[in-house]
């Protein structure tokens, strides 16, 4: 694949780095102007339509001007699926194009940084294009492109609202980064390949599930700044801080830490390799994108958080891979609500611990949204109805709960007047503790 980062582009690098750590970007909140997503947690409504786009390379208005993507769709697409959305953002001096066709040894097997090939064409793919053929994300110019590429694609296909992910090398994970910063209820994961701060970080205090993988040795983007903005989402996901085994110069082999402490559907996983500024490095060999661990690798981290598809039927029935039993009755419990409000609405963190002395295998969590709230997308549940009185129900993956053990949920809605969080809750009928 192309070598667009080379010491030639050095001094260019630092002085993105500076510009990124002084500046950041201010043009936008955290998530003041975050992409509403859909009108329920789960789906988007383009599901059970015909789609209107297909694969294909199209622009948009964004920001007053004209921008592009390149869109792939599986061969088999079926409107009444909710799939996975994968946006693989291109390196500096790269191209959608670069990143939608491939390259090296693997050549269309690299797509997507061998993303598409892993899901079987089985996934929503996009890549943007960046201006100047980067991420500089002035005023968050870029972040507005991936709301409105997003806006787009949603109301003409049928997403699975819970699984959008985004990837990059270089300048591509640095805007990565700047995307799970700012839009934390947009982005399930991210993976960020040799990145640093380079796009700005609006944001950064809410947890997004991340995977860092870096070079010890990269003579463009050094590893120390793989390790800060990685520090960030292990602060924001709540992890056990600690310094991560990193292979020796010369080993050839890499070495995938996995954080210890998170918050329960929020892992951190790091991983340092023996060598240069890479995507596509291989153990005891050279790069390439047909044998490098971090296909494999980055998939199984993306994946975890659901599958692949799901019915795109009634939000309230929870999605295939839920527990197959109605949740057990009675739990005792304690909620503790954290709220954000942005202009365009609140985004309500929830911590369910399970105070009882017995396990809970599926649970559904019920309360009542202030007035003039509705909830237009979530994580880690589904969560129906939009308004009034709501349960949310547990994801696939996170219905069981042993004693003493947190699940942490959220959503964001969109208010005509209280911002504030509910006041009570119940789990499984049963009232819940506040604090």
């Amino acid at each position: 694949m192309p070598r667009p980062w080379r010491p030639i582009h050095l001094l260019l690098v630092i002085g993105l780095v500076l510009a990124a750590a002084g500046t950041a970007f201010a043009g936008t909140a955290a998530a003041g102007t975050a992409f509403a997503g859909s009108a329920t947690a789960a789906g988007t409504s383009g599901c059970g339509q015909a789609p209107t786009l297909r694969n294909g390379t199209y622009t948009i208005q964004s920001g007053g001007q004209t921008r592009s993507y390149i869109l792939r769709i599986p061969d088999n697409y079926q409107p009444t699926l909710r799939y996975r959305l994968f946006v693989g953002l291109h390196w500096l001096n790269g191209s959608a194009a670069a990143v939608a066709d491939g390259g090296g040894a693997a050549g269309a097997g690299w797509a997507f940084y061998g993303q598409q090939r892993m899901s079987g064409n089985g996934a929503i793919f996009i890549a943007p294009q960046g201006l100047d053929a980067g991420w500089a994300n002035t005023g968050g110019r870029d972040v507005t492109l991936v709301d409105d590429i997003l806006r787009t694609v949603e109301g003409a296909l049928c997403v699975d609202t819970t699984q959008r992910f985004a990837l990059g090398w270089s300048y591509g994970g640095s805007m990565s980064y700047a995307l799970a910063c700012a839009r934390p209820t947009v982005f399930r994961a991210v993976a960020v390949y040799s990145g640093a701060n380079l796009s700005g970080c609006a944001g950064g205090s809410q947890p997004v599930a991340y995977f860092g993988i870096h070079g010890t040795y990269d003579s463009v983007l050094n590893i120390s700044l793989g390790r800060s903005i990685r520090d960030t989402f292990v602060r924001a996901n709540g992890c056990t801080a600690q310094n991560p085994p990193e292979p020796a110069r010369g080993s050839g082999r890499h070495i995938t830490t996995a954080y210890a402490g998170c918050r329960a559907g929020y892992p951190v996983q790091w991983a340092a390799f023996d060598g240069d500024h890479t995507p596509e490095p291989v153990d005891g060999g050279s790069p390439n994108t047909a044998s490098t661990w971090t296909t494999g690798e980055v998939w199984r981290f993306l994946t975890q958080f659901g599958p692949a598809t799901s019915p795109a039927g009634d939000p309230s029935t929870p999605p295939s891979g839920s527990p197959s039993t109605p949740p057990a009755p009675g739990a005792a419990c304690r909620v503790t609500a954290t709220m954000n409000a942005w202009n365009t609405g609140p985004t309500t963190s929830l911590t369910v611990t399970n105070t009882g002395s017995a396990a809970i295998s599926g649970w559904a969590l019920g309360f009542a949204l202030p007035a003039g709230q509705s909830i237009v997308s979530g994580w880690n549940a589904t969560y129906s109805p939009a308004a009034g009185q709501v349960t949310a129900r547990n994801a696939g993956y996170n219905g069981d709960l042993a004693p003493g053990a947190s699940v942490s949920i959220g959503f964001q809605a969109t208010h005509t007047g209280a911002a504030g969080a509910p006041d009570a809750y119940t789990l499984n009928g049963t009232s819940c503790t506040t604090a």
